[in-house]
């Protein structure tokens, strides 16, 4: 039979749509030849990962920030899929964490220890992940894709969030970077080209120009650094002015202004991925499983940071004049305890938003009072908040042993922590202003309300009350 003439049943699309016959008689690429590039792209995710989780602590700028934490939840999805297809190809042992080529990994720790944002992004967005998408098409157009249909769908998959990211990094690039600094940077970007090229491209496929492979920003591999920085919208860091669960679980107060506290607890939780990437970057030597689900959880509390923000503007209030977003609790975690006491504390504090005076307690606020958008994000914030428990069960309380000696030690540790109200303001970091007073007036002034003075007039701080639910909730 003539394969030309070959039709399907009426002429229905063949093959179950996945591709012509003529495209289906292509050889395409071998099951070692496929491995060893999906190993390449493995490690690209890998890497990358890596990168965006050491630089989103240190990393000053908000947007950077929350942006790093979500292209670190993607790319560990994404690392994933690539580690369970090459286990589907025979391929006992995996090899996923050997290093494909020093060359290939050097390039990477270029950008990681490039000490600039500036050059982080044009590493990243410019380079890596350009790169990256690159060899996904390629593989896509090598490969046989009836044969090896799952890896072709996979590189499909990613591509969407790829492009996602580029087009994210090039926003960010042109707002960011400026000609002078490009011009400066190009030496180095032709290093990591060298790199590429020594290490025969992304996916291995060419041949590797000769030569060895050296560094060109640094002399040893980059060190993470654990130290939260913020940028000019945050003049005031050390503040711990306003106890807003202390005004959350009071009574007396009504639901409508609360919306307020719960918008600034949200934004808050910056300080979250900031402390989570330090119990990434420092606990080594984890199942995959392990870095996809703490990834997504460091993504959902950035989330949560960003529905604030969004909860500020839709109100009309710019949190930037009227807030004082903190960072106390992410420095002091990530500089005082070991990564396993950090996940302690956040297990720790979590079990106290799991009763209904927690997370339930804040949706129900939501929708006392009126605010449709306070009470959707609430609404959202408890069931990851109940996500986020799984995660602590699965990963944090199996290492401790039980659940009651994991809450206990959650306990020691944050009790051991030393956040200093007092040396804070005596060492000139802060004064710990009470700043709200003028957002609850700004808030009264955009609805053309009169200020409550009761409410106007709360002054409660941290000086003397730990910021987790475990008094507040037994006293409310």
């Amino acid at each position: 039979m003539n394969p030309s003439t070959y039709r399907s049943y009426r002429d229905l699309p063949p093959l179950a749509g996945i591709a012509t016959f003529a495209e289906a008689m292509q050889p395409g690429l071998s099951v070692e030849a496929c491995v060893a590039r999906l190993k390449r792209h493995h490690w690209a995710f890998k890497r990358l990962h890596d990168v965006f989780i050491r630089r989103l602590t240190a990393e000053p700028i908000y947007e950077l920030k929350m942006a790093f934490s979500l292209h670190a939840h993607y790319c560990a999805e994404h690392a994933a899929a690539w580690r369970q297809r090459v286990g589907e190809m025979r391929e006992p042992p995996l090899g996923l964490d050997a290093v494909p080529d020093p060359a290939l990994d050097l390039f990477f720790d270029e950008i990681l220890g490039t000490p600039t944002t500036e050059a982080l992004l044009v590493g990243v967005y410019d380079h890596a992940l350009p790169v990256l998408a690159t060899a996904l098409r390629t593989h896509q157009s090598t490969t046989n894709r009836l044969v090896d249909h799952p890896s072709f769908r996979i590189c499909r998959f990613a591509l969407i969030e790829i492009e996602e990211m580029i087009a994210y990094g090039r926003g960010a690039l042109s707002s960011l970077v400026s000609n002078e600094q490009r011009e400066a940077l190009k030496p180095w970007e032709d290093h990591l080209d060298l790199l590429l090229s020594q290490a025969g491209g992304l996916t291995g496929d060419l041949a590797p120009q000769p030569g060895p492979a050296r560094r060109f920003v640094t002399s040893t591999p980059p060190v993470y650094d654990s130290v939260p920085r913020r940028d000019e919208r945050f003049p005031d860091p050390y503040n711990m002015a306003v106890h807003a669960e202390a005004f959350l679980y009071d009574e007396s107060f009504p639901a409508a202004p609360k919306t307020l506290m719960m918008y600034y607890k949200r934004l808050r939780e910056i300080d979250v991925p900031e402390m989570m990437a330090s119990i990434i970057a420092e606990t080594p030597g984890k199942p995959w499983g392990y870095t996809v689900d703490m990834t997504r959880q460091l993504w959902d509390e950035a989330r949560h940071a960003l529905m604030g923000e969004v909860g500020f503007v839709q109100a009309g209030l710019d949190w930037r004049k009227l807030v004082r977003v903190n960072f106390t609790w992410s420095l002091a975690l990530n500089t005082q305890l070991k990564p396993l006491e950090r996940h302690a504390v956040l297990y720790f504090i979590e079990q106290g938003l799991m009763p209904k005076t927690g997370k339930r307690f804040e949706w129900e606020v939501g929708i006392a009072s009126g605010d449709g958008f306070s009470a959707l994000i609430q609404d959202y914030d408890w069931a990851d908040e109940v996500l986020h428990a799984r995660i602590g069960r699965d990963w944090y309380v199996k290492q401790i042993g039980d659940t009651r000696e994991a809450t206990a030690f959650g306990d020691r540790c944050w009790s051991k922590v030393l956040i200093d109200w007092e040396s804070y303001r005596r060492e000139g970091k802060t004064t710990h202003e009470n700043w709200w007073p003028e957002l609850y007036r700004s808030w009264c002034r955009q609805r053309g309300e009169t200020p409550d003075p009761r409410i106007e007039s709360y002054s409660t701080s941290y000086q003397a009350v730990r910021a987790d639910l475990q008094e507040i909730s037994a006293s409310a």
